[in-house]
């Protein structure tokens, strides 16, 4: 089987991916995809015409509850166990800093 991947093309998706790789890793890296490339080829070679496709081996269903209209809860039972509040609103910590932007 002729060679699919070269080490100037695992060279190449290294840098684009800013990844640091040694002589040695990008000549493992060759062959185990080749290796894939190869497996790929032969599950391309099995007949799957009549195979219908599916998103999942298991039979899902959908488990979640009606969408009902209902009643909300209020602002003080929603915020009876909030660690810390501020009024009718949750306190959290900031999440932005000074070095924030550009």
């Amino acid at each position: 089987m002729e060679q699919k991947i070269t080490e100037s093309q695992v060279e190449k998706v290294a840098q684009l991916s800013r990844l640091a790789l040694t002589p040695a890793e990008i000549t493992e890296f060759t062959g185990q995809l080749e290796s894939i490339l190869e497996y790929v080829a032969k599950l391309n070679e099995l007949e799957t015409d009549h195979v219908e496709p599916l998103a999942h081996c298991l039979p899902i269903t959908n488990c979640l509850r009606e969408d009902e209209i209902r009643e909300s809860m209020g602002a003080e039972k929603t915020l009876a166990n909030a660690p810390q509040r501020d009024g009718p609103f949750f306190r959290v910590p900031k999440i932005l800093d000074d070095h924030s932007g550009p």
